[in-house]
């Protein structure tokens, strides 16, 4: 089968659901027998995402070969439940570093170089490689940003003349766009979609599909109205009202008749018919009431919730399948250390510290894990929650007042968390961390043995601190169990409390792996201890 393409473009304004709409989609040709892979285009001149600042891209999302990519891709793996690569994310940084050492080795034999064609062709070689490497029959491709920001005009260029050397019958545009409500005059306005429209248009895109967001309901003469001045068939205007519940888009994307559409125009053939019965009723209990339990996260970016939205979501995961509704509260861990937010933290049934990099805010986290092993309160910690969970072990169980990280702390005299060997050398901050899967060897009658089920398991990492094993028979001996190590025996992945009833530390990020119909073995162990913590 030729590959089709199908091109997610955004208007209007940013954040409007186009990542989760592509995935929705996604799923929805997934189910239909079809092998579906995704991309995401970002227009910022970073090489990656993986030395951005949190607050302004959210959420680095690792990938089994260790690619640091958009949080959209977490959407497409969520909701796709498949496994991507470094090839299914790059940015305008990437591409220009390409063709800017293409030209200092000679390969364009002294020629000008220019944004067409050499820009341009290298987005589309890269927008090549996702059909190739995985041999899927629909490419699924988002361009980050909206249309008219300039520096999404190259990726937009490289799609139209894609269209055309693919054939237009193997391409299809759909365009996200949202639909504002005046409250003044009580009635939602297309005015901004139209303009958005034209400017699509007026570069040589004119979309096929229309997903018209909003808040409120799409009335029968909006649609028309939108098909009549964007040119669209009224079949293809897709009204998308905001649902409290993020999995429901995909139904609500199948009840408008998406993928049939998808399918007639670009002649695909199904090869299954679409079971929505499992989802539906995943969908269902999220909706239905349920006990309600407080998890407090302790982190350093709880401005932007986005920065932890593998965290969140995984902890919607294990709290559906423990049918309990999980209250996020959300600590600043900086706060903690003023003596503020500490209500929270003492009112939560649980205690979740994520991942981060730099010192500010990482005597809070060890605060709060102090707490948490001190009063029995199940606690999760990820990355950067493992180490400082054996941070503050050692302190106050070794004695070892000053015991620190050599990330925060070079002099200190108990380096209990240490640089490994081959990266102490390393100055270039981008991608030079212990990044992706690895495999685990779990230790048997241990919580985390317990958790998971299985001796072995491979999980997604981004670090460069670990464990120093000169330490390790000093924690061994004081009470905390090394539940995870590396085959070789050399790295610690998974610490756990022995005597707590759910103390839990992971090296690496269960949250990139975790899936809505098979939540993670540690979010669910968390969430269990949790529930019956809050029914005591």
């Amino acid at each position: 089968m030729t590959t089709k393409y199908l091109f997610f473009t955004g208007g209007v304004v940013s954040s409007v659901g186009k990542g989760v709409t592509a995935a929705a989609t996604g799923l929805l040709l997934k189910s239909r027998g079809l092998k579906v892979t995704a991309q995401k285009l970002d227009p910022y001149i970073n090489v990656d995402p993986g030395t951005m600042s949190p607050y302004q891209h959210g959420e680095v999302y690792v990938l089994d070969d260790g690619a640091e990519t958009d949080l959209d891709l977490g959407h497409y793996e969520r909701f796709i439940d498949i496994r991507l690569g470094r090839f299914s994310n790059f940015t305008t940084g990437q591409v220009y570093a390409e063709v800017i050492g293409n030209e200092r080795r000679g390969d364009y034999l002294g020629g000008t170089i220019q944004v067409i064609p050499h820009i341009t062709n290298e987005i589309k070689r890269r927008i090549g490689l996702a059909a190739r490497e995985t041999g899927a029959d629909i490419v699924i491709l988002e361009v980050g940003g909206t249309v008219g920001d300039i520096e999404s005009q190259p990726f937009l260029e490289a799609l139209r003349q894609l269209r055309n050397e693919v054939g237009r019958q193997n391409v299809f545009f759909i365009h996200v766009t949202w639909l504002p409500y005046i409250g003044a005059t009580q009635e939602l306005k297309t005015k901004p979609t139209q303009h958005s429209v034209a400017a699509l248009r007026s570069i040589g895109i004119s979309p096929n599909m229309i997903i018209a967001r909003s808040d409120f309901p799409v009335e029968e003469g909006l649609r028309d109205k939108i098909a009549l001045f964007c040119d669209v068939d009224k079949r293809a205007v897709v009204p998308m009202v905001t649902t409290p519940v993020l999995y429901e888009v995909p139904l609500l994307l199948e009840k408008a008749g998406v993928a049939d559409y998808l399918i007639e125009k670009l002649g695909l053939q199904a090869t299954a018919q679409p079971d929505w019965g499992p989802w539906r009723d995943m969908v269902e209990r999220v909706k239905k009431p349920k006990m309600a339990v407080k998890i407090a996260l302790v982190g350093k970016y709880v401005e932007l919730k986005d920065a932890y939205m593998s965290v969140r979501e995984s902890i919607k995961h294990a709290a559906l399948a423990q049918d309990v509704e999980v209250d996020i509260q959300w600590v600043h861990s900086a706060d903690l250390e003023k003596g503020k937010g500490w209500d929270l933290v003492r009112a939560a049934d649980g205690i979740i510290v994520p991942g981060g990099f730099g010192s500010r805010g990482t005597e809070g986290k060890i605060q709060a894990a102090k707490y948490a092993r001190e009063n029995k309160v199940p606690y999760l910690g990820l990355c950067l929650g493992m180490q400082l969970m054996c941070i503050e072990f050692a302190r106050n169980v070794l004695g070892y007042e000053d015991a620190n990280s050599t990330e925060f702390d070079r002099s200190t005299t108990h380096p209990v968390i240490d640089l490994m060997l081959d990266q102490r050398s390393i100055t270039d901050m981008g991608g030079t961390m212990r990044l992706g899967l690895y495999p685990c060897i779990l230790q048997p009658g241990t919580k985390a043995a317990e958790a998971y089920g299985e001796k072995r398991v491979e999980e997604r990492h981004r670090h460069r601190w670990e464990v120093n094993n000169a330490y390790r028979k000093e924690y061994e001996q004081a009470g905390m169990v090394f539940s995870g190590i590396s085959p070789d025996g050399k790295l610690v992945e998974i610490a756990e409390i022995r005597d707590h009833p759910y103390m839990i530390g992971s090296q690496f990020h269960p949250e990139f792996l975790s899936r809505p119909m098979r939540p993670h073995p540690l979010f669910v162990g968390l969430v269990k201890a949790v529930k019956e913590r809050a029914i005591i």
